[in-house]
């Protein structure tokens, strides 16, 4: 099992996350994940730096720590042909330490190049026909692909990696866990399921199983709590709205009613390392050996040495 740290573009500068995944790679992560949004959740959160510009200089500035997006939408705000450029360019400068996590998107960033947002099974079409790109132009050569909403014409990527990356895909059901296996190298998830899992094996998914922990990390309970309700109460909106809100201002209007008890119900909160074993464990027992611990504590250098001294080794056994 290897162990990652969410690095949250969406709460902190560009210069203090490239200095986080620093820590992170010194207090014994596996790996760092990084989302690619164009929005925050919610206005108090502050920030929402380019994620590629981000990742390659942690990627010069680490040199075991694995990298990943978690996750990218090939299809709206970007083409896919940009973003089969930009991964493999970052396998090439991080020494093929680079997973690309893909997933259907939010109208949260999506929405934003004035093309509209599509319905979910518009969404799965596009993701499918962007994945097809992506391995297209992954073989080398020019390549052209007319889709039934994405085309490619006359493109070729001149720096390819001699191996190319990991592509995780985001999935939620029966539907999307095959995509995964089919067109993806391995799987991404946000909830337990076990039945997500079982659907990728039973489509021939093989490859690695990543999945976000949401956990609260501080010295105090009650300070974990408030933490996570201030920046975080997004979370527990579920994904059917988390997907169709459109900007920071509308997510902050719709958790207006989350209080300490919903938050205690999505998170595991406080400094009890038992707590945070017990909440990344249905994980691990489902199925899942890519385990990403997504802090939304007030305190990112206590939590790390907090990890470091005493939940590592447990969860660790843990797999």
């Amino acid at each position: 099992m290897q162990i990652g740290y969410k690095l949250a573009s969406e709460a902190f500068g560009p210069q203090e996350i490239i200095r986080q995944a620093v820590r992170a790679e010194q207090a014994g992560f596996d790996f760092v994940e990084m989302s690619d949004h164009y929005h925050p959740w919610l206005d108090v959160q502050g920030h929402s730096s380019f994620t590629w510009s981000v990742l390659g200089a942690i990627a010069a500035k680490t040199s075991s720590l694995g990298l990943a997006t978690g996750v990218t939408c090939p299809t709206v705000r970007y083409h896919p042909a940009i973003i089969a450029q930009a991964a493999a360019t970052m396998a090439l400068v991080s020494d093929g330490r680079f997973t690309l996590g893909v997933g259907a998107g939010e109208r949260l960033n999506e929405h934003v190049v004035g093309q509209g947002f599509p319905s979910v099974r518009g969404r799965h079409e596009r993701l499918r026909e962007a994945l097809e790109i992506i391995r297209l132009l992954w073989q080398g050569g020019y390549q052209s692909y007319e889709g039934k909403h994405l085309q490619l014409e006359d493109a070729r990527i001149f720096d390819l990696p001699s191996t190319p990356p990991v592509i995780a895909v985001a999935a939620s059901g029966k539907t999307s866990a095959g995509m995964a296996a089919e067109l993806g190298d391995g799987l991404f998830a946000t909830e337990p399921k076990p039945s997500i899992v079982e659907h990728y094996r039973e489509a021939g998914g093989k490859g690695p199983r990543y999945a976000e922990v949401p956990i609260a990390w501080a010295t105090d309970e009650e300070q974990a709590v408030r933490a996570a309700r201030e920046t975080s109460r997004w979370a527990v909106t579920g994904w059917k709205v988390m997907s169709e809100l459109p900007n920071p201002v509308n997510f902050d209007a719709a958790t207006s009613w989350v209080e300490d008890h919903h938050i205690r119900q999505q998170f595991s909160v406080g400094p009890d390392p038992e707590v945070h074993l017990d909440k990344v464990r249905p994980y691990v027992d489902a199925g899942y050996d890519h385990i990403v611990l997504q802090n939304a504590g007030p305190d990112p250098d206590g939590f790390l040495d907090f990890f470091t001294g005493e939940l590592a080794a447990p969860l660790r056994a843990l797999g």
